[in-house]
């Protein structure tokens, strides 16, 4: 299951990532980001080269901020710590594995 990051373990574990990583920008109250959560959780076991987590935009303003993420669900992707694609709403599964499988 994806982890919640903070500015700090963003960095980290996204940025610095040693291949593609999403950074899933949700809030608890929205309905879209509810029903990706357990596509995003299959899509984890499916590719585990690919680092998912999650990020509250209730409380991470300045992340929210730099990537410009104004509204939720967003799926950004990067590698080698710059963003190489993004997802706007909730999409299917078979969106995001394209856009993995591109990205990869």
């Amino acid at each position: 299951m994806a982890e919640r990051l903070n500015k700090d373990s963003f960095q980290e574990k996204v940025l610095n990532a040693p291949g593609l990583a999403i950074a899933d920008f949700y809030s608890d109250s929205c309905i879209p980001c509810k029903k990706l959560s357990p596509i995003l959780a299959d899509l984890d076991e499916k590719y585990p080269d690919v680092y998912i987590g999650k990020v509250n935009i209730v409380y991470e303003q300045e992340l929210i901020e730099e990537y410009s993420v104004m509204s939720s669900p967003v799926l950004i992707f990067f590698k080698n710590g710059e963003e190489v694609d993004r997802i706007t709403g909730a999409v299917s599964k078979h969106k995001i594995e394209e856009a993995i499988e591109k990205n990869k």
